[in-house]
């Protein structure tokens, strides 16, 4: 059944488009434009890592790392997503970045950002669902019995990331449903916390927002190592830059999305923008409720516990906590579904071992379902691995988590430079309906390879300095692979001829599972 305001007509042009870059209608084309809204939002989840990451701006440059900290950070992850709002205009598909990256560059380029943008995605799950435990643990922890042990934890990861998977498995029709219901549950729960927390501060002291104090070191619980004022204010940015990004996922579901040309880009940058206002409400009334920015400080990751238990009374504390471990447990669900869909994108075209089982679409459900429980199997392995390894003293899963972020916003990055280089060429000579003209693009472009080389720097300090040597070692191992093998085998997205050669497949891949939209 077509969505309220879903033509006939509609969906044949959402098809049409999806055929002109060589790909079958084979996902379900169900999501509004607010359900693609949803999926970024829930997954960029200031209730999640507003929250878990809050210690990042408490105890390094203290109250005016949320007052004007967060705003900067927020607008760092906006240039992204502006710049790249342009693009997926111009071609909505499943691919996203890895498919902008091969068309605006090359088959090379395409790779890299894909590899770039799949690990980012896949780590980033494990990350979710580890601060989605951390938060239980601190929670209801205490009062179920429940310690923090790494067997806790990884049992703790299967059960939820298994049904996160088992979700997605079901159709598009009930994860939709369910991060719609996560957008307004966000939208809910940063009100409800700005609230209690105005209601029970001592007093609404705002300059806190804006007094700096260097809490590097032990003063702030050994968050940060000692560092300069000008470092420890820079470290607290990556609060809102760590929780400000997964809005790639609107990209990644454009071919389950309705009128995509126009609802992605615009749903992109709303995530942003509303997750930005919204974390800035609740963050900011919560520096204010505070009972002192010294002893806050010293609380380190336990920071947000600490002040509900200070200042909130016991019944009304634990259901601001359910509120927010229910939104954490739907970020987990939509990253399932954005990291499976660019699962199933880049096998689709023959990049990952498996390709064809990967790329493949239950009749059923008309979901990826082996991508999806790869995504989810994958994350658990991750998390559980670099739990158990340390360097140099340092987990190796603080620095991978380091590393995912900067991977992430370089898979970005990539095709935002190629789109630069490529706008007003036969690559891409024409924007999408959703089109804030050339000088705007640009400008966005710009800005976001300036913010690039800030979050490169910043995540390679201690204690995640062997960020750097991961990361160097990435595109070391990259080259190899790529130069020895997969650019001879590797043909990337379709293009040109083989477009036109491969509307018979598409047809038939269409058939299988039932599709008729378009024919």
């Amino acid at each position: 059944m077509a969505a309220p305001g879903y033509t006939d007509v509609d969906k044949a042009e959402d098809v049409k488009h999806l055929h002109s870059m060589g790909y079958a209608q084979e996902l379900e084309r169900r999501l509004s434009r607010f359900s693609n809204f949803a999926v970024s939002f829930s997954i960029i989840c200031i209730l999640s890592g507003g929250i878990n990451s809050l210690a990042q701006g408490t105890s390094g440059a203290g109250g005016i790392g949320v007052g004007i900290g967060w705003l900067v950070g927020c607008f760092v992850s906006l240039t992204f997503a502006v710049a790249m709002s342009q693009i997926s205009s111009a071609y909505p598909t499943a691919g996203g970045l890895y498919h902008w990256g091969s068309i605006l560059g090359n088959r090379g380029t395409g790779w890299v950002t894909a590899w770039l943008n799949l690990l980012g995605l896949i780590t980033v799950l494990g990350a979710i669902n580890v601060g989605t435990w951390t938060f239980f643990i601190g929670a209801f922890g205490p009062a179920l019995g429940i310690d923090g042990s790494l067997t806790n934890q990884m049992i703790f990861l299967v059960v939820i990331t298994g049904l996160q998977a088992l979700i997605n498995h079901l159709g598009i029709k009930l994860t939709a449903k369910l991060t719609d219901f996560s957008g307004y549950l966000i939208f809910f729960g940063s009100i409800l916390i700005a609230v209690v927390c105005m209601a029970f501060a001592q007093t609404w002291d705002f300059s806190r927002l804006f007094t700096f104090h260097n809490y590097s070191g032990d003063a702030g619980g050994g968050v940060w190592p000692q560092v300069s004022n000008a470092w420890v204010f820079a470290l607290g940015l990556l609060l809102p830059i760590y929780t400000i990004t997964g809005y790639d996922a609107s990209a990644h579901t454009s071919e389950e999305t309705i009128k995509a040309a126009s609802s992605v880009p615009r749903a992109m940058v709303m995530s942003v923008v509303w997750s930005a206002l919204f974390g800035y409400l609740f963050l900011a009334a919560f520096v204010l409720m505070i009972p002192n920015m010294d002893d806050a400080a010293k609380q380190g990751w336990n920071v947000f516990f600490w002040a509900f238990d200070q200042r909130v009374p016991s019944g009304l504390k634990e259901f601001v906590y359910l509120v927010v471990f229910v939104a954490q447990l739907l970020c987990g669900l939509a990253t399932v579904t954005s990291a499976s869909r660019m699962i199933f994108a880049f096998s689709r075209d023959g990049g990952l071992p498996g390709s064809a089982a990967l790329a493949k679409v239950s009749p059923t459900y008309r979901t990826p379902v082996a991508a999806i429980w790869t995504a989810s199997i994958l994350s658990v392995l991750f998390v559980w691995g670099s739990s158990v390894v340390s360097v140099a003293g340092t987990s190796a899963y603080t620095i991978v988590v380091s590393c995912t972020v900067i991977f992430l916003f370089l898979s970005f990055t990539v095709p935002i430079v190629l789109g630069m280089m490529a706008w007003g060429t036969p690559k891409w000579d024409k924007m999408g309906p959703w089109n804030m003209g050339r000088g705007v693009f640009m400008l966005f472009a710009f800005l976001s390879i300036v913010s690039m080389i800030l979050i490169f720097i910043i995540g390679i300090q201690p204690p995640n300095d062997w960020a750097l040597y991961i990361t160097v070692g990435f595109f070391v191992l990259t080259a190899v692979v790529w130069f020895a093998f997969e650019r001879r085998r590797f043909q990337g997205p379709p293009l040109g001829d083989i477009i036109a050669a491969r509307q018979a497949a598409i047809k038939a891949a269409e058939q299988a599972v039932g599709e008729t939209g378009g024919h």
